[in-house]
């Protein structure tokens, strides 16, 4: 609702888990609502597999269509509100974690939604988070509401959600965690106002880079399928080997399912694969425990081979081939909804602040500071109205900035290159020192609002 701007049809919004249905969000030239059971026989639609979940999922699926600008580049999955407590022991009627798990294999992003008043995790929550194993680089956190606490309970609220997460994604690496409030309604506490605006910056051009690796991430799970496709190959084949010709064929099929994390190890050694390309040996085991391993395939070395090939020289001319469209194409990037409300104007992320301030001002924005800063100039004795280098040096080093960085302000405030300041480019200098101790990044090239006046060219007049 935050990123479209509009309601859509079947939106439901409340304080508690509302939404009882996955809602695809997507674009149509007209507002409207397709049932599951429509959906998932139209073939101009990606969700036809979905039917083998059954009635009792698609009964809780639908597609809602609208004409909105965002949903021209992207397409969202809204998925049911996460139950907690007494609600999560009733059954859904159809397998929850495996639809998101099916949703999360096809998905660019998943993102999980925390809201500042209630972070506990709840065993369906998790169950849910756990099903995306294997799509971990595609997941992102967002810590909505975060303006209804002060700056103090936020740094508490942060570290436990942090700390409930590490309990339940077991990876080393820390989640990405956006904090603000993801709603158009007045801010409640306003001191982590500029925070938040970063934050949702970060998240906005997140989302807007996706149609441009859309393809990548494609090619990315080929590659992913054709190694797991391997891997299945060198496990079923296995099996049928070692199988018996005539007797005792149900004990052996159960003595191997039980050796499974052996043959894994047997398997890794012989072939040179990695742990990681090999499924997860509890699901093989239960799926295992349904097939007859005397119909399975043996290995055809031919077949190994060709995907081999494949991995090794067709997909880097896959990659050629993306990039040269890439160039040729302009770049696509998310608009419209909340996306254009931060490109441009005085309320554009960063308007006005930083090495951006003073932009649309007449008067240079160093001459406020500069009495100041003469002040400083006029003791490290200047010689025909400028400093040297070393005097320079020895006031600079007091800001504690690094050399790379002072070095970059030398190179910016030295307008003429004399290797000398003079009192206007000693003052530029201690402006983007503050500007840098304050935060904020120093531009590559002197914008043209804080060359010095005495620097800047006349302007000549044409007649």
């Amino acid at each position: 609702r935050y990123l479209l701007e509009q309601d859509f049809p079947g939106m439901r919004i409340g304080p508690e888990p509302t939404t009882d249905s996955f809602i695809a969000v997507m674009y149509g030239d007209s507002e409207g609502n397709i049932p599951g059971n429509a959906l998932v026989v139209d073939p101009k639609k990606p969700f036809r597999k979905l039917s083998r979940f059954g009635n009792a999922f698609l009964n809780r699926f639908m597609c809602s269509q609208l004409p909105n600008q965002v949903l021209k580049s992207i397409s969202i999955i809204d998925s049911p509100g996460i139950l907690s407590g007494e609600k999560q022991r009733i059954s859904r009627g159809y397998d929850f974690c495996q639809v998101l798990q099916w949703f999360a294999e096809r998905v660019d992003r998943i993102i999980l939604l925390f809201d500042a008043h209630k972070l506990d995790i709840s065993d369906e929550f998790s169950e849910a988070i756990k099903s995306f194993r294997g799509q971990d680089d595609k997941i992102r956190v967002v810590l909505n509401k975060a303006d209804q606490v002060d700056t103090q309970q936020l740094m508490r609220v942060y570290g436990a959600l942090m700390w409930s997460l590490g309990k339940v994604i077991n990876t080393p690496e820390v989640l990405r965690v956006y904090i603000g409030s993801f709603w158009a309604h007045p801010l409640r506490n306003t001191e982590n106002r500029r925070l938040f605006e970063a934050e949702a910056q970060d998240l906005f051009k997140d989302i807007q880079n996706l149609p441009q690796k859309a393809a990548v991430r494609k090619l990315n799970d080929l590659i992913k399928r054709a190694r797991l496709a391997k891997v299945h190959a060198y496990i079923i084949s296995y099996l049928k080997k070692e199988m018996p010709s005539v007797f005792g064929k149900e004990n052996k099929k159960k003595e191997l399912i039980s050796r499974l994390p052996e043959i894994y190890i047997q398997l890794q050694r012989e072939y040179h694969i990695s742990a990681g390309d090999f499924p997860e040996v509890k699901k093989m085991q239960e799926l295992l425990e349904t097939c007859d391993f005397t119909k399975f395939h043996s290995l055809k070395p031919k077949l190994i081979e060709a995907v081999d090939n494949m991995l090794a020289n067709k997909i880097a001319s896959l990659m050629s081939l993306i990039r040269q469209e890439e160039s040729n194409m302009p770049t696509e990037i998310v608009h419209g909804g909340a996306f254009d409300g931060t490109m441009a104007g005085p309320f554009g992320h960063g308007y006005g602040e930083g090495a951006k301030e003073g932009a649309d001002e007449d008067e240079w924005v160093v001459a406020k500071d500069k009495p100041a800063y003469d002040e400083i100039f006029y003791t490290l004795s200047p010689i025909n109205g400028k400093i040297s280098g070393i005097s320079a040096k020895k006031e600079m080093v007091t800001s504690k900035l690094p050399n790379s960085v002072l070095g970059k302000i030398w190179k910016l405030a030295d307008c003429d290159g004399d290797g000398m300041l003079d009192d206007e480019e000693f003052a530029l200098a201690k402006h983007l020192i503050k500007i840098k101790l304050d935060g904020y990044e120093l531009p590559g090239t002197l914008p043209s609002h804080l060359v010095p006046p005495s620097h800047r060219k006349p302007f000549q007049t044409v007649e």
